[in-house]
């Protein structure tokens, strides 16, 4: 893992860190007890705040400006104790990808040598209140670790958490330089696995781009991906497989888990029929 918001891999202003891993960033959470309303309207409970540790880390000057304040509790110590870097995975070849809103941030707590290697450390820092990546995403992210996935369906076994967490995954590696398919072509969506939303973004995507593929991974998203260079130039035909499975999952009321209005089947093809796409339902 690499937090920066410029490194060698990820070139900008200020490099902040190159490590091995980021302890904290992958976490799940214990479900929250339910409280009783008192109102119709009630603001969420603040996530936890978490300590994050940055493991085998090989600091940059910001980050060792930070951890030379540690030990100071003015408000100008606090502010040079301050860190805040996006995140991004590190491939086989040593190529990396930033990863799709992951970040460390917060308040430099402590710093020791690290057992990974001399000139190392391990650094903590008390993260600003942020609900965790869930810890089956670095299970996803192993799998563009030598490359992406070279099978389809791979995400199926997933939950709907970690269905989106996978589609994020699929956008951050997604092959920019990869050309469209020209107007007209058939593509094929499998559909026996579209038990919810997050199921069909995952199959889509690799039924316009291939295993690990990505083309959406919401409304808007999906029509920006219609719209633009994402894998597929429209119109196009969409033979939509097992798609009584959709159609039995994606039905019209309150999505509880997106605590938004739920996302069905007919919406999904109107909004492929916006764009000119032939959706035939099998």
């Amino acid at each position: 893992m690499v937090g920066h918001t410029g490194t060698p891999q990820f070139p900008g202003e200020d490099a902040v860190a190159l490590c091995a891993d980021i302890d904290g960033l992958f976490v799940d959470l214990p479900p929250r007890p339910r409280e009783r309303p008192t109102g119709l309207f009630r603001e969420p409970a603040e996530p936890p705040v978490p300590h994050v540790t940055l493991v085998g880390c090989r600091p940059e000057p910001p980050l060792e400006t930070a951890i030379a304040a540690a030990h100071q509790a003015t408000k100008a110590g606090l502010r040079r104790r301050r860190v805040s870097a996006d995140v991004g995975a590190v491939a086989a070849d040593g190529s990396a990808v930033a990863l799709v809103a992951a970040a460390v941030s917060g308040t430099v707590l402590s710093s020791v040598p690290s057992t990974l290697g001399s000139g190392l450390l391990d650094v903590t820092i008390a993260g600003d209140a942020r609900e965790p990546r869930p810890a089956g995403t670095r299970g996803i992210l192993d799998l563009w670790f030598t490359g992406r996935p070279t099978r389809y369906n791979l995400w199926a076994r997933h939950d709907r958490t970690l269905r989106h967490e996978w589609a994020g995954v699929a956008l951050a590696h997604r092959r920019r330089e990869a050309p469209d398919r020209p107007a007209g072509t058939v593509f094929h969506l499998d559909g026996r696995f579209v038990t919810d939303v997050e199921g069909f973004y995952c199959d889509i995507g690799e039924a316009i781009n291939g295993p690990g593929g990505y083309f959406g991974w919401n409304l808007d998203a999906l029509d920006d991906c219609l719209s633009a260079t994402w894998g597929a130039q429209a119109p196009f035909r969409l033979l939509w497989h097992d798609s009584a499975v959709a159609r039995r999952h994606l039905v019209a009321g309150h999505d509880r888990h997106r605590r938004a209005p739920a996302v069905t089947l007919d919406t999904l093809v109107q909004v492929f029929t916006a764009h000119g796409v032939d959706v035939e339902l099998r």
